[in-house]
């Protein structure tokens, strides 16, 4: 597929120098969705255009137009396919997908191409990447790893806004349930079992 192959040099080209959200993220998302594709029997060119586009336009979590990152994504997709030539049909399948995908919007996406997308982003943000990349975020914010007094949020409500653990209470574990397709729902069950070991040794270690 050659929109494919030139969709994935405009998107390095324009990616930002951000180790949670950068290129490397977006290419663990595409083989994801490869993945995913398979076992689901989707629209395979455009799921992966979709997880291509879904982060080209990010803002660091401490803006205040972090939770508009995947509508903005989505605008820009439509103009970058529009000029490879894609169908409006699949203009629209892809933006919707990326528009949706966030967990901020708490969406379900209404195609499969959608669901994969957003399972295949979320998978990225549980197990050992998914660990590596809540402390790259918590430690670009300056925040401090944990609640000395409660890091495991066991008389408090969590909030990854102050502390970096507390993403994992806030959404991190939650994201296992949330996943659309069989298949994910499976790869998901396996990435927590990671997260969870590692909350047990931690605790074994303050």
């Amino acid at each position: 597929m050659k929109e494919i192959e030139l969709l994935q040099k405009q998107v390095q080209q324009k990616m930002k120098n951000d180790s949670a959200h950068d290129f490397n993220h977006v290419m663990r998302v595409y083989k994801n969705t490869q993945k995913l594709c398979k076992k689901e029997n989707a629209n395979e060119k455009l799921v992966l255009s979709a997880a291509l586009l879904h982060d080209i336009i990010s803002y660091p979590k401490s803006d205040k137009r972090s939770k508009s990152s995947s509508l903005k994504s989505a605008e820009e997709s439509k103009k970058i396919l529009k000029k490879l030539n894609f169908s409006e049909k699949e203009i629209r399948i892809v933006s919707d997908a990326i528009r949706d995908h966030s967990f901020s919007r708490s969406k379900t996406p209404k195609t499969l191409e959608g669901k994969i997308l957003q399972d295949a982003d979320r998978l990225d943000a549980i197990g050992a990447i998914g660990i590596a990349r809540v402390f790259a975020v918590g430690g670009s914010e300056k925040r401090p790893f944990y609640n000395d007094e409660d890091p495991f949020c066991k008389i408090r409500s969590p909030n990854d806004k102050i502390w970096t653990l507390d993403h994992f209470y806030q959404k991190l574990l939650k994201l296992e349930s949330l996943m659309n397709t069989k298949s994910a729902k499976t790869e998901a069950k396996k990435r927590t079992k990671v997260l969870k070991v590692f909350l047990s040794e931690l605790k074994n270690e303050l």
